[in-house]
């Protein structure tokens, strides 16, 4: 199979011809991912671009065309890659490839259209909408107050590994009444597949199988969780491990690298600081602001053209995954959205749009506001030991935000006393 045609530029005439597509991952990508963006824009709303090594398609780089490839779903634009992929149908996608993992097809809500993805998705949004979000503050004030205090007479922590990475998977885990043996290999499977490393198809096949222990376990064992209220819906075994794989998904490692990402604003940007501290911003405005300039998921959705179709003036061709990025939408100067006008504005498309948009971006931000509010509360002085240029980024297409955030702060002793969950 050959890649999308790269002797056609989908650009203006004013723009310089593409030398072939364009890799969104490497080295390079991950130095500057930005400047990418940039010069994908430069060829046009929609550019052709390299996934992963051997994997080919096209990547929405405006606001507009994101929005239009999202709304038009599934009208125009098709979601499940078993029907609409032609390298993997042809068996030309590597078998050990992570965009593979990331963007195989898989027997949940994400991947499906028309009335079978209503039926999927109604059994999560069911599930999600009897979780009490005064309860999950609650619960994740806890967990926050357990992590901290494993490092509070220390003084000084890495506020990514120690903190921003565990609370989310931890509050999922609590949400799901896991039992704390599956859920540690949960919580190591899920991080190993989304960095997208060269192990992710083993971390998948590893976390299908405990996610099918999970089920059985609350068949069980059932109880007042959402498992247990997946498993009330209806779904089939094999419906209930790729949806709960999906949750874990959406719910664990994004919000983790949002907490992270908000954290290190606060910490570098003395404006934004400096507001929060003085109750004139609010820390959910704060993170509303991360969310439009520095979205945890920057490319994602891919996305399948029924037939030869036109995104804003560019043709796009059936069979290549079309993936929306949201760090690039977010950031088009055509939007000309202010950061005065991004606090609060949640035009931003860090949840996704249309159908497919996040069933419940209400209890990530509850989760990820009380993670930073009790942190802020817990850790005075609370500083960066290493300049704010020098933080490391996640390497990574799927996933951003910072690898690690060391800080310093004024000691104190513990508040709970009680061991993590």
């Amino acid at each position: 199979m050959t890649t999308p045609n790269t002797g056609r530029c989908p650009a203006s005439t004013t723009a310089p011809a593409p030398q072939g597509p364009v890799p969104i991952y490497g080295p390079q990508f991950d130095a500057d991912p930005s400047a990418v963006y940039q010069r994908l824009r430069a060829q046009g709303p929609v550019a052709e671009v390299e996934i992963a090594p051997r994997v080919y398609g096209y990547l929405a780089v405006s606001y507009w065309a994101c929005l239009h490839l999202l709304r038009n779903n599934p009208q125009h634009f098709a979601k499940d890659p078993t029907l609409h992929w032609a390298a993997l149908r042809n068996g030309q996608v590597p078998a050990d490839s992570p965009a593979r993992q990331m963007m195989m097809p898989r027997d949940n809500a994400l991947w499906k259209d028309g009335a079978e993805h209503t039926r999927l998705r109604q059994a999560i949004t069911q599930a999600l909408d009897l979780v009490d979000t005064h309860s999950l503050a609650r619960t994740v004030a806890r967990i926050a107050d357990q992590l901290i205090d494993a490092f509070s007479a220390d003084g000084h922590a890495d506020l990514v590994a120690q903190y921003a990475d565990p609370l989310p998977m931890l509050t999922v885990v609590n949400l799901f009444r896991c039992p704390r043996e599956l859920g540690e290999r949960i919580i190591a499977y899920v991080t190993t597949l989304f960095a997208a490393g060269e192990d992710a198809a083993q971390a998948n096949t590893r976390l299908e199988a405990v996610c099918l222990e999970l089920v059985h376990h609350k068949r069980a064992r059932p109880g007042p969780d959402v498992v247990t209220y997946l498993i009330q819906t209806g779904l089939s075994d094999p419906e209930l491990v790729q949806t709960l794989l999906l949750l874990f998904g959406a719910a664990a490692p994004p919000t983790a690298k949002h907490i992270g990402r908000g954290i290190q604003h606060l910490l570098t940007d003395a404006q934004a600081a400096g507001t929060v501290h003085t109750g004139v911003t609010p820390v959910a405005a704060a993170l509303e602001e991360v969310l439009w300039t520095a979205p945890a998921v920057p490319n994602y959705c891919p996305l399948y053209a029924r037939g030869p179709q036109n995104v804003a003036g560019i043709r796009v061709e059936p069979g290549y995954p079309i993936l929306v990025s949201f760090a690039a939408a977010n950031t088009d100067p055509a939007v000309e959205v202010s950061p005065d006008q991004r606090l609060g504005n949640a035009g931003h498309l860090a949840f996704s749009a249309g159908a497919h948009a996040c069933p419940a971006p209400g209890l990530a931000r509850v989760i990820s506001e009380t993670a930073v509010e009790r942190l802020l509360d817990r850790l005075s002085g609370l500083t960066l030991t290493i300049p704010g240029h020098r933080v490391p980024n996640l390497p990574g297409t799927f996933l951003a935000g910072p690898a690690q955030l060391p800080v310093r702060f004024q000691s104190s002793p513990a508040l709970t006393g009680r061991p993590l969950p």
